[in-house]
C-alpha cells in the first residue's frame, strides 16, 4: 500500500514567508486558505471553481476562475450519446482578485456577472445550488442552468503540492466527486432535466501560485456500479507530489489512496499523442489497471498575445477494469463514465 504523507496539522496553509507548511494530502480541507499570506503579486494568484455534472445522457461543465492577469468564464455542453460539444468562454481582463471566489470550499459564495454572463455558486441549507446564464453561447442561443447538489461523501482528495524550483509556488487542490446532482439546463431548442437517480456531480476548487509553464495529467470518473457509487481521482505532472499525489478511489464516498499512476496515451510514429485510441492507464503498485475508451475530445485553445496560453486535451468516455481497495479487495469496474486530459498551460 501507497505511503504518503497524510496531513495532520491545521490553521493557516501558508507560513509567514508564503510556503506551505505541511505539504501532502487530507481527505477534508485541514488548512485556512488566504490571500494575505501569499508572498507573490496578484497576477500570479491563480484560484477557481469547476463543476461538472453528467448523466449517461450529458454533461455540463462550468468554470469559474481568476487567475491574475486574466479571468475566464467558461461552460461546455457535451452530447454523450452523438459525440459532440460546445464549449465557449467569455474572458475577463486582468481581475487581480476582484472575481470573488471564496476562499473555502465548505463555505462562501460566487456571485458574478456581466452584460453576457451571470453566475451564482452558493451553499445553500443541504447543497451547493449552481445557477448559471450565458448569452451568445451557441450562436445566438443563450445557456441556462440550474443545479443542485447535495450528498456529498464522506471523504475528499485534499493535496498541498510545492514547487521545487519555486518555494513561494504552491497548490491548494480540493476534489469532490459522487454529489447527487438534481436539476438541468436549456439551451435554445435543446433542454435536458438531469435524472436524479443516475447523475452525479464533482468539484474541481482550486487555489494557489504556480510556476509559468506547467503540463498535467488528470482524470475524474463517477457512476453508479450496481449498489456504489464509485468514483475515481487519478492525475500527475503538476508540481512536487513527492509527499503525496491526488490518486484515490472511492466508494460510497470513503476514499482509497492510491500511489502513482501513468495514463498511458497512444502516440503515433511522429510522436503526436492519438487522444480518441484507448488508453491503457495503470499504477506503479499492482492496484489498478483501467481501459479508458474514449468518445469526445474536447479540444480548447487559448493564446491572448502569447502571453496567456493554454492547449487543452479533455478526453470524456468509459472506464473498465479493476482497483485493488485499501483493505485488498478487488473492485470490478464497468463502464464508468468519465473524463481524462492532458493540458499544457503557460499563465
Amino acid at each position: 500500500m501507497s505511503k504518503e504523507h497524510l496531513i495532520k496539522g491545521s490553521g493557516p496553509l501558508l507560513d509567514e514567508k508564503g510556503r506551505l507548511r505541511e505539504p501532502g494530502y487530507a481527505l477534508r480541507p485541514p488548512f485556512e486558505y488566504s490571500h494575505d499570506r501569499i508572498a507573490a503579486p496578484p497576477f500570479r494568484i491563480k484560484d477557481w471553481d469547476y463543476y461538472l455534472v453528467n448523466d449517461d445522457h450529458f454533461a455540463v461543465a462550468l468554470t469559474f476562475s481568476d487567475l491574475g492577469y486574466i479571468g475566464l468564464v467558461s461552460a461546455s455542453v457535451l452530447d454523450l450519446r452523438t459525440r459532440t460539444y460546445q464549449t465557449t468562454s467569455e474572458l475577463v481582463v486582468a481581475p487581480m482578485g476582484r472575481m470573488g471566489l471564496p476562499s473555502s470550499s465548505d463555505v462562501g459564495d460566487v456571485t458574478w456577472s456581466n452584460e453576457r454572463c451571470d453566475v451564482q455558486f452558493l451553499h445553500k441549507p443541504g447543497g451547493r445550488r449552481l445557477s448559471f446564464r450565458m448569452a451568445r453561447f451557441d450562436k445566438e442561443d443563450e445557456l441556462e442552468v440550474e443545479l443542485l447538489l447535495d450528498r456529498e461523501p464522506r471523504d475528499s482528495m485534499v493535496i498541498c503540492t510545492p514547487w521545487l524550483d519555486s518555494p513561494k509556488a504552491f497548490y491548494y487542490n480540493r476534489k469532490i466527486l459522487g454529489m447527487r446532482a438534481r436539476g438541468g439546463f436549456r439551451c435554445g431548442a435543446l433542454v435536458h432535466e438531469f435524472d436524479e437517480h443516475e447523475a452525479l456531480g464533482l468539484l474541481d476548487w482550486g487555489r494557489g501560485v504556480w510556476t509559468y509553464d506547467n503540463v498535467w495529467y488528470w482524470a475524474a470518473a463517477q457512476g453508479h456500479q450496481g449498489e456504489h457509487v464509485v468514483a475515481l481521482n487519478l492525475g500527475y505532472g503538476f508540481g512536487d507530489t513527492s509527499a503525496a499525489s491526488e490518486n484515490m478511489a472511492f466508494v460510497d464516498g470513503v476514499a482509497h489512496k492510491l500511489h502513482r499512476v501513468l495514463f498511458g496515451i497512444p502516440v503515433a510514429d511522429d510522436g503526436t499523442y492519438r487522444y480518441l485510441q484507448p488508453w491503457h492507464v495503470t499504477d506503479d503498485e499492482g492496484r489498478l489497471d483501467l481501459t479508458f475508451t474514449p468518445h469526445i475530445d474536447r479540444i480548447d485553445n487559448i493564446n491572448v498575445g502569447g502571453v496567456v496560453q493554454s492547449d487543452q486535451h479533455q478526453v470524456f468516455g468509459l472506464f473498465d477494469g479493476w482497483v485493488v481497495l485499501d483493505d485488498g479487495s478487488r473492485l470490478e469496474i464497468h463502464g464508468l463514465r468519465g473524463s481524462a486530459e492532458h493540458i499544457h498551460n503557460r499563465y
